[in-house]
């Protein structure tokens, strides 16, 4: 006989970690707690002091727990929250738990010993283009110290996201940031910084975080508190705005368009926010191992924790083509899942009341996505493929290999449009390698029009999200034919026939186990001028010791820039300042006499 929801919640181990909440599990009563349950079923556990602690499904099923205290001032504060994904993984959130530091000397400066914390916060909104009003949000009294040496320390404070490794924080990695939110009364809506290392369905997880505390904040009052979205700098984009619109609903004043004015970054604060009448809700079937999202009585999402590409099913309403062919729909009582010409129906337990039936057609593309894997997909756990995702150090720690690769692949991309020769090379080749670039091959290709692309493969998982993401960009471009030849092939599987003198252009990234042992650089050139074709260019990322080993290759050095002085690595120091590539890595880009 299965547990009830209540004491299954609160007992089945795993589901509550902070120490704090434990005595919940033992006696809820007597440990003073509570349980709300809401119309759609969700349960909600709250503390004596009327905070939320656990949020659950219907059946009981974990979405986020939240561990309070008091901070330095003894103000009520969240401290930590774990949030569950929709395949599983934990993610945490820890409140201010990115602070970098700004030390300014102002003795420079006329009547410095009049300046205030204030005038720290104009100059800091002049410098930023915001208002005084979105600085003085983010940037306390007590982040802005001036000592009476005419020192001045700027402290930014910012709300960290992390990869929880076993589901709690005694090992995790740094995944993300936003603006520091004023978690016991929000009262603004955030962006999140380093998005595409957020695993998938954070911001959905996060978002029904936010919502579930800013109702339990509001409940009782007359009119809900409006929101409006704040950030320094602001970030605002459709995917953010399409994140917003499920959660809560936009109000603008004077007719003018919710959309529009929110993508004007000096105007998106300018966006009210008001919660939406039926918010997204999330329901795990922990048999069917499938985690089903609804908004309404429409099913929104369908995410399989076994499924090895990575991806969610979600529903055809309103598509002409669903993402990489597979949607979900309900059939009956049934979940039918489909994926291009395979129907998967999954048998699970739906919510109460009158759902939205199928009856939507949708059109299968003329190519798959795993087309471009030229001996199939390679065989790729789900927890890869889900967590394919960059990460980047909050410390001094180097940046993994994998996740060093975009500084440069954008850089290339930028010169691309700016400088008229590397234009044209990239425009004219017609036949291009990629040669351990898996986590940059949709940034390598030109979607101008038709060309050959060879991609070798070492990071599967990477790969496979690459694909995933180029077979979206021809979609909405409707160009299929531009998919249908590019190929991915193991790094060992492009014969020396094959590859001799095939290329125009080369992307190689020496791999970091190469080391800097000379006979290995000699080797990474001598393979990079056989494919190259005469005439041909390379973009080649390794160690600055690299470029000597080219001229006895016929191979002549044009340009070389040390990776971390790259605007696109200046602009990620701006995040994260400690951020630390390896030593000496270096891009050169290479001719073939």
């Amino acid at each position: 006989m299965p547990l009830d929801p209540q004491r299954a919640a609160l007992t089945t181990p795993e589901h509550l970690r902070f120490s704090t909440n434990l005595p919940f599990a033992q006696d809820l009563e007597q440990a003073g707690g509570r349980v709300a349950r809401q119309a759609t079923g969700h349960l909600v556990f709250y503390r004596a002091d009327g905070l939320r602690f656990l949020a659950t499904d219907p059946a009981g099923n974990p979405l986020h727990e939240c561990e309070w205290g008091t901070d330095a001032t003894g103000n009520v504060a969240l401290l930590r929250a774990r949030i569950r994904l929709d395949w599983g993984q934990w993610v945490g959130l820890k409140p201010a738990g990115l602070v970098n530091e700004t030390c300014l000397n102002l003795t420079r400066k006329p009547d410095w010993q009049r300046l205030t914390a204030d005038d720290l916060r104009m100059m800091a909104a002049q410098a930023l283009r915001v208002s005084i009003e979105d600085v003085r949000w983010f940037y306390r009294d007590q982040d802005l110290l001036i000592e009476p040496t005419g020192k001045a320390t700027i402290r930014q404070r910012k709300d960290a996201f992390y990869v929880l490794e076993d589901g709690d924080f005694e090992r995790c990695r740094f995944m993300s940031c936003m603006g520091a939110m004023h978690w016991p009364s929000i009262d603004f809506l955030p962006v999140v910084e380093l998005f595409q290392s957020l695993l998938p369905g954070t911001g959905f997880a996060v978002f029904e975080l936010i919502r579930g505390l800013y109702d339990d904040q509001n409940d009782g009052n007359s009119a809900p508190r409006p929101l409006r979205y704040r950030g320094i700098p602001p970030y605002p984009s459709e995917a953010a705005f399409r994140l917003f619109s499920s959660f809560f609903t936009p109000q603008v004043s004077g007719g003018n368009d919710p959309f529009a004015l929110f993508m004007n970054p000096e105007r998106s604060h300018q966006v009210m926010w008001l919660p939406a009448d039926t918010p997204p809700v999330r329901y795990f079937d922990e048999r069917a191992g499938a985690c089903l999202t609804f908004q309404g009585r429409l099913l929104h999402k369908v995410t399989v924790a076994s499924d090895s590409s990575g991806l969610s099913y979600l529903s055809s309403k309103g598509r002409r083509v669903a993402p990489c062919d597979r949607y979900a729909e309900i059939v009956g009582a049934h979940v039918v899942l489909t994926d291009r010409d395979r129907e998967t129906t999954l048998t699970v337990t739906l919510p109460k009341g009158n759902l939205e039936q199928s009856g939507e057609s949708v059109a299968m593309s003329p190519v798959d996505w795993r087309s471009v894997f030229v001996h199939g997909v390679p065989p790729i756990p789900p927890v890869d493929a889900y967590g394919a995702v960059l990460l980047y150090p909050d410390d001094e720690s180097e940046i993994g290999e994998c996740s060093a690769q975009p500084f440069v692949a954008d850089y290339i991309q930028d010169i691309g449009e700016q400088d008229r020769e590397i234009g044209a090379v990239l425009s004219q080749a017609q036949h291009v390698l990629i040669d351990n670039g898996d986590a940059v091959v949709a940034s390598c290709v030109t979607f101008d029009r038709p060309r050959d692309y060879t991609v070798l493969v070492r990071y599967p998982a990477f790969a496979q999200k690459q694909a995933q993401r180029l077979w979206t960009v021809c979609a909405e471009l409707q160009r299929w034919d531009w998919l249908s030849r590019i190929r991915f092939v193991p790094d060992e599987g492009l014969s020396d026939q094959e590859a001799t003198h095939s290329y125009d252009v080369i992307y190689h990234w020496v791999p970091y186990g190469s080391g800097t042992v000379p006979a290995s650089l000699a080797e990474h050139m001598e393979r990079i001028s056989r494919m190259l074709r005469i005439g041909g260019s390379a973009f080649v990322i390794g160690p600055a010791q690299l470029g000597q080993f080219g001229a006895s290759h016929g191979l002549t050095i044009c340009r070389e820039e040390p990776v971390e002085q790259l605007p696109t690595f200046r602009m990620h120091r701006t995040i994260l300042p400690k951020a630390k590539l390896r030593a000496g890595l270096t891009l050169f880009y290479i001719k073939k006499d």
